[in-house]
This record gives structure tokens, sequence and C-alpha cells, in this order.
């Protein structure tokens, strides 16, 4: 094996990386036997758009397609209709229609990491096509596998008891649903963050007790806050792969300084021995704010351009450090009248609900012409080509007809 293949491997059972089960030895022997490895990594399409927590594994998984493996993105569209129990509550169950839509932009998304062609693209499977297939009798077998101590073991079902809050029959179908996803296509091995630990070892487990086969299990670290809450969806606090390069810019800039780390370590494409020498930088009192620039334009860079990445933070100089308002800024065309601050709001689509318009002008959010508007009930006039300021990156220029 070359010494390139070798360092590889070695970030690849390093880096962002949790736990390997059984243990890292038996995943580093089938690396190096030179045997071409099945793995995957599942997706429920609960929402529309994928976020920086996805693209930790996601990334994980392209290094195991670097090397020559075959890898598999499964789109859990059968085990979304379900639903993964959540910590605190039983989800809301989606419908198929809602699922089917919110998968439907999955694939480019995925594209900026993975790739969807060439020598060893990556190959798409739904759990549909075999979770709707199975019979009463095949889920009883399915089922025969675990128990219900197993079951009650997961740590958030331990915490809803322990709350007293319900846990649905359903809830407990979903770990074997996704542990028979190993089966049906008879992987070597799965990839996930550490909060599907649960969920990937019964996996493990029924292919043992079903196939006679060793699956491993490989977990990456969660992007967390300072106060180790996990970064994503629920909290409503992610960078999306959606999201445009100067949002992105804006965002990680407002991370703590104890996420600089971390974020180069999860959402980079930069090596261990280069994450180190960022933390010695940290430790040695560089300011935090040049590491943090240099991060957000790595993650820019990766699913835009560099270009892009340095003029988002030319962008966010302009309107942070400079107090300019950005070059280009989306039009809103209007009429030559009286607007409720919160109406034109609204209008310009700058908030999602009057609530939270309500909300942000009572905290001085909210600016016209860099005029803090103060009163939630005042009425302006914007005048042509007036600067509509809501929040701190949300600009809007209007245009009188």
């Amino acid at each position: 094996m070359s010494h390139k293949n070798q360092a590889q491997i070695t970030e690849l059972l390093e880096k962002a990386v949790e736990n390997i089960y059984p243990n890292r030895k038996f995943l580093e022997d089938k690396l190096n036997s030179g045997k071409k490895l099945t793995l995957y990594l599942g997706i429920d399409p609960t929402g529309d758009v994928l976020h920086l927590g996805h693209a930790i594994p996601l990334m994980k998984l392209k290094a195991f397609q670097n090397l020559g493996h075959k890898i598999i993105l499964l789109i859990g569209n059968f085990t979304a209709l379900c639903g993964d129990p959540d910590k605190s509550h039983t989800r809301q169950r989606l419908t198929t229609k809602e699922i089917n839509q919110n998968l439907k932009n999955y694939k480019t998304q995925i594209g900026k990491i993975l790739d969807l062609k060439g020598k060893n693209p990556v190959e798409f499977k739904f759990n549909y096509d075999w979770l709707s297939k199975l019979s009463l009798v095949d889920f009883i077998e399915i089922a025969s596998h675990f128990t219900v101590q197993q079951m009650l073991a997961r740590d958030l079902f331990v915490n809803r008891m322990k709350t007293e809050s319900p846990i649905a029959m359903h809830e407990f179908f979903y770990p074997l649903m996704q542990a028979y996803d190993s089966v049906a296509m008879n992987v070597d091995g799965e990839i996930g963050g550490n909060d599907q630990t649960f969920n990937m070892l019964a996996g493990r487990d029924l292919m043992k007790s079903m196939k006679h086969q060793e699956k491993f299990v490989l977990t990456t670290k969660l992007l967390t806050d300072p106060t180790g809450k996990k970064m994503g969806k629920t909290e409503n606090n992610m960078i999306t792969l959606n999201d445009s390069s100067q949002n992105i810019f804006g965002k990680v800039m407002s991370w703590s300084d104890e996420m600089i780390v971390p974020g180069f370590e999860l959402c980079t494409s930069k090596t261990l021995t280069e994450v180190k020498a960022f933390q010695d930088k940290l430790s040695q009192g560089i300011n935090p704010r040049e590491l943090k620039v240099n991060l957000a334009k790595e993650i820019i860079s990766l699913y835009y351009s560099t270009q892009e990445a340095n003029q988002a933070e030319i962008e966010f100089n302009k309107i942070f450090r400079d107090k300019n308002n950005p070059v280009d800024m989306p039009k809103l065309f209007i009429i030559n009248i009286e607007y409720n601050i919160i109406d034109l709001i609204m209008l310009a689509e700058l908030t999602s609900t009057k609530a939270e318009a309500k909300r942000l002008v009572e905290q001085g959010g909210v600016k016209l012409d860099n005029q803090t508007i103060n009163n939630w009930q005042d009425k302006v006039k914007p005048k042509n080509n007036s600067v509509l300021k809501v929040g701190k990156r949300k600009f809007v220029e209007l245009k009188i007809k």
C-alpha cells in the first residue's frame, strides 16, 4: 500500500470520528486487505434541505469513495413515515406527499459533496422499496431478534419515561426498520452521526443474527454549540447546504470561539495536522476572528468557490465593519404610499411571521435608510431606492413603481 493511501486511511479512521464498532482494528484490517467494501449512510427526508450536520457523515462517506469503496446513499422514504424517535416527544408523522416533496432536491445538495458520476459514483437507494413489501410474518421475524429491554435501554426512551412523556408503539419500530436496511442491502458497514448509534448498532446485531456477518459501524462527531446542544434543523441554528455564501459567512462569524477548532475538523477538508495547527494558534493568542474568517471561507469554498468565499468576506466587511449596505440586494417594487412597518417587512418577506417582525422592531433590529424604527405601529413612506434592513443580514432595496 502506498504512503498516500495509508495517510488517507489514517485520516478516515480518526478525523471527525467518535467511535468505530466493533473496534478500530477491525475496520483498519478491512481497509488494508484490499477488499472493496460496501457501506452506506441513511438520510430520512424529514425536511427539504440538508445542513452541516448531514455534511459531516457525507464527507466521511466521500473519504471511502475516494479510496474506491462502493458507497450507497440510502433515502429513508419509508422510515420517514414512522419518524426517528425524538428525545422529548413523539414526532409528527409525515405523509408520502410531504416526503416526496422534501427529497426533490436531495441529489443536487448531496452532489456538492459526493461524486454522482465518474468511475465510482454513489448509488442511491430508497428503503420504501423493501420495507413496504414486508408482511406481518416478516416483521414478526425481524422483531424476534430484539427484546423490549433493548428498546427501553435507549437513552431517549429512558429520559422520556423519567419525564412521563408518552412513547408511542410505532416508535419502537423505527430501529427495527433501520436495522433491516443493512440486511436488505447486505452491506459491510454503515456511517452516521453519533446520535444514530443505537439504530446503527441494531443493524449490526441484526446482520449478525440473520446473515451471520460482522458489520462495522462508524459514528461521526456532532457539531454542537458551547452548551453541548446539537446544531441542526430541530434547534434552528444550522447552516444549510442551500444557504447563500453570504449567509454561510455571517452564520460562521456568529459562532462562538469554542466552535472554531471543531468547525475546522468537522466541516472542512483540512487534515488533522492542519486542525492541530489552528488549535495551537488559538492557544498562542491569535485573534479568533482571523481564524473564524478562515473557517467561513473554507466552508464556502467547499460548496461554492474560492472566489465566492472572498466576495462573501468583502460583503460581510461592508455590512459589519464598514457599516455599508451590500452591493447586490434583492429589490422590492412598491407604490408611493405610506406603509405600516410590519406590513412592509412582510411584503418584503424578510420575516416569516408578523410576530417575528414585531419582536425585531421592539429590539431595535429594523432600519429604514439607517434610521431605527422603534414602534411596530409606525407608518413609513419609503423613497425610491430606500433600503430596509431587518436583523443583521437581511436587506431589501425599495423601488417605487
